[in-house]
């Protein structure tokens, strides 16, 4: 029964746009992706399996429809289904998947790996923009509940969005955002939607957020958001005021571009507020580019991440660091990226974390990454290697591969 209704819901999504369309001469838009993607993850302690075992494989195959339609008189909408497989990978190359719908590889027919991610109707009225529904939030404009792209498919939210821009060179943004399908871990269930989170627990959390982004400044732009939060840390409630400054113009020497951010998030019932400060600093010279950056986050209540996922909005965030990233931390990061032209471009970055939320932990995270498009096909390689302080016979660091080809139509 559960299957029928789930497939009748996509079903009726389809059908709905195609009426509209036959009915008033709507043209649909439609574009998607098709995604094959692997990882594997392995630790060095005692007894652990090796990187390339089946055991610590994960790989998905993935199917992604966009449905878009002017419905005239200012009224828009879009709606996205996605196909989550695995084409029998788990039979003896991996064993598990980075996102699936209803019991991951269990499942016992194709209406279990199909689920609706994104369906929202949106009214624009002179400068003003208001969307209503399932839908992807851009991180540049809510840092603390946004779409996160590392997965097969993104998170999306049940939101209230109204954007404005009747003030000159000024983005204004107010959301209300609840019932996020977060990438949470490897396995995530994206047709469960859960609350917000800003712990490693289940909260019941939703949040009010407004943001103001300015580029009256020639070479930069100036982004504030605040953020009303229920029952973070599984408690209480929080708010969070958060800026960030990037400064970049094609008449700056060498490419240059710096960047600075920071914030707060205050719980109440007094518990401690949880501050962090970045900075950031980047050139480019032709083909090569190079960043360095700093943050630092206190040791308060809350950690400095997204509240739909498991990233944070910090400049150090890489591909496998955000756990150390949270609270009570120091973190440097270095960046070089070279372009070959048509042959792919080329990163190495690496940090070090003085991890003081983890018995005053040090962790070393280097990583490489390919990236190339081919047969137009987006193509990604990248290695990472982490190593940490760890008593005698514990495991003081692991290794993960990851390989996603993705072609976009």
């Amino acid at each position: 029964m559960r299957n029928m209704v789930k497939m009748s819901i996509v079903a009726a999504s389809l059908i709905a746009t195609t009426a509209m369309a036959a009915d008033k001469g709507i043209d649909i838009t439609t574009t998607g992706q098709a995604v094959v993607y692997y990882q594997t993850l392995a630790n060095n302690g005692a007894g652990a399996p090796d990187l390339f075992d089946q055991a610590t494989g994960r790989a998905n195959v993935g199917i992604q429809l966009n449905l878009d339609a002017d419905l005239k008189n200012g009224f828009t909408f879009g709606s996205t289904i996605n196909y989550l497989g695995t084409l029998g990978l788990e039979k003896n190359i991996v064993s598990g998947t980075m996102q699936n719908t209803n019991g991951g590889i269990a499942e016992n027919n194709i209406a279990d790996d199909i689920y609706l991610s994104q369906l929202y109707i949106a009214k624009k009225i002179a400068n003003t923009t208001v969307k209503l529904g399932r839908q992807e939030l851009p991180q540049s404009l809510s840092p603390f509940a946004y779409s996160e792209g590392w997965s097969v498919f993104k998170n999306t939210f049940d939101a209230a969005l109204v954007v404005n821009t009747d003030i000159p060179d000024t983005t204004l943004v107010g959301a209300y955002v609840s019932k996020g399908n977060f990438n949470a871990a490897a396995n995530a269930d994206m047709s469960s939607y859960g609350d917000l989170s800003t712990t490693a627990g289940a909260v019941n959390s939703t949040a009010y957020m407004v943001t103001a982004q300015n580029k009256s400044i020639p070479v930069a732009t100036l982004t504030g958001t605040y953020y009303s939060l229920s029952d973070v840390a599984g408690v209480v409630d929080a708010d969070v005021l958060w800026g960030d400054v990037a400064i970049a113009s094609k008449d700056l020497p060498l490419g240059l571009n710096f960047g600075i951010q920071g914030g707060s998030i205050m719980p109440d019932s007094g518990l401690k507020d949880t501050d962090a400060l970045g900075l950031k600093a980047g050139m480019k010279i032709d083909a090569l580019s190079l960043t360095a950056a700093y943050t630092t986050v206190n040791d308060g209540a809350v950690g400095i991440r997204n509240t739909g996922g498991i990233k944070t909005p910090l400049y150090t965030q890489m591909i496998l660091n955000q756990t150390s990233l949270y609270l009570d931390n120091d973190t440097y990061m270095l960046k070089v990226a070279y372009s070959f032209g048509e042959a792919g471009t080329l990163i190495a970055q690496g940090a070090i974390t003085d991890d003081k939320s983890v018995a005053d932990r040090d962790l070393t995270d280097l990583e490489l990454v390919y990236k190339v498009k081919a047969g137009g096909v987006d193509f990604l390689a990248a290695y990472v290697n982490q190593s940490w302080d760890a008593p005698a016979g514990a495991a003081d660091g692991q290794d993960l591969v990851r390989v996603v080809a993705r072609y976009n139509f």
